[in-house]
């Protein structure tokens, strides 16, 4: 566990960014270590460092590391985007993976769409109408939670951003800290 390991003599990056002695059992030290200053800095500046500590106090000291991540976590997309932070790159996330399953739905149709014409020589514009009518059917039902998100958003979504990499996402406050 990260609180049993043994400690350098400099102050941790909670003590040092609050100007205090960092003594023997500060509550910080495990997990903001003096190298990392910007991981308590934007940690203090979302919750506030009595909040912080408040809330490690009442975790179990397994679980305070992961509890740490998830602060550092949440405070870096609360400052990118004060609006809706976490949940903002959730829906970036989620309406990501709704393209997606249309774009697998549109191949799967193409493809038995080539299948059929191939094996039965069935017209292309009979099979392109019923497959386009269960297309539309099938986005009715995926997009009913992110239409309601869009029409509240203040942003549109980077079409040509890459589902994992978070930093395309059109932010509307940046710091750097």
């Amino acid at each position: 566990m990260r609180s049993h390991e043994p400690r350098s003599t400099s102050s941790c990056a909670a003590c040092k960014l609050l100007k205090r002695r960092c003594s023997p059992t500060c509550i910080f030290a495990p997990y903001f270590r003096s190298d990392e200053p910007k991981k308590f800095a934007k940690v203090h500046k979302v919750f506030g460092a009595s909040n912080v500590s408040k809330i490690l106090i009442e975790v179990p000291e397994e679980q305070r590391e992961d509890t740490v991540n998830s602060l550092v976590y949440e405070a870096e997309a609360r400052l990118r985007d004060p609006v809706y932070g976490c949940i903002g790159a959730i829906a970036l996330l989620q309406r990501k993976m709704i393209e997606l399953q249309h774009d697998l739905a549109l191949a799967r149709a193409r493809l038995a769409r080539y299948a059929a014409n191939y094996s039965t020589g069935v017209a292309g514009t009979e099979l392109d109408r019923l497959t386009m009518t269960g297309l539309g059917e099938f986005l009715v039902a995926c997009g009913g939670f992110m239409d309601s998100f869009n029409q509240s958003s203040s942003y549109q979504v980077n079409q040509d951003a890459h589902m994992y990499d978070l930093t395309q996402i059109p932010y509307v406050y940046h710091d750097h800290l």
